[in-house]
């Protein structure tokens, strides 16, 4: 009769799994650094939501950077869909690097049916055209910037949708 040694095999997985954890140990690297130049992203655009103009005397609509929204003069403001909400930036950057915002203070949306209106940028919740801010120290290297408006509407405005685009310069500091 032959005795086999039932030892060895167990030896051997023991090392085996010893080799793959110790492998595994440096599987795992450090996060990659962004990179040192400034990235940015619209990820939601500014919408002033549905409203009407109820009389000849006209008014404007202003919608906060924090998404709250307002009405002045003969304009009533509808709860209906598009809703209002501020326009959204991602700033990607090294944490704590400086960003000065440079905008046009005023930009002309074009209507669906003729007419247009006047969109005073701004403030964003950094500050206003001109403001430095410091970029967030999170893990994503991601800062938001919101920026809300002020639509003036006409007496005469000719209903419909109006669109229309704005430019913020982003200087990394």
């Amino acid at each position: 009769m032959k005795i086999v040694n039932s030892k060895r095999p167990f030896h051997t997985l023991k090392i085996f799994i010893a080799a793959l954890l110790f492998g595994a140990s440096y599987s795992y690297g450090q996060p990659s650094l962004p990179t040192r130049s400034i990235e940015v992203t619209a990820t939601q655009a500014l919408q002033f939501g549905t409203f009407a103009l109820t009389g000849a005397a006209g008014g404007s609509v202003v919608v906060g950077y924090d998404g709250s929204r307002a009405a002045t003069g003969s304009i009533a403001i509808l709860g209906i869909s598009p809703y209002a909400q501020p326009a959204i930036f991602e700033v990607k950057l090294l944490q704590g690097r400086n960003v000065h915002l440079d905008f046009s203070p005023t930009t002309t949306l074009q209507g669906s049916d003729g007419g247009s209106l006047i969109l005073h940028i701004g403030p964003t919740e950094k500050g206003t055209n001109g403001a430095f801010f410091s970029t967030n120290n999170n893990r994503e290297f991601t800062t938001l910037l919101r920026v809300g408006g002020t639509l003036d509407i006409p007496g005469n405005a000719i209903p419909g949708t109006y669109t229309g685009t704005f430019f913020i310069t982003f200087n990394q500091e």
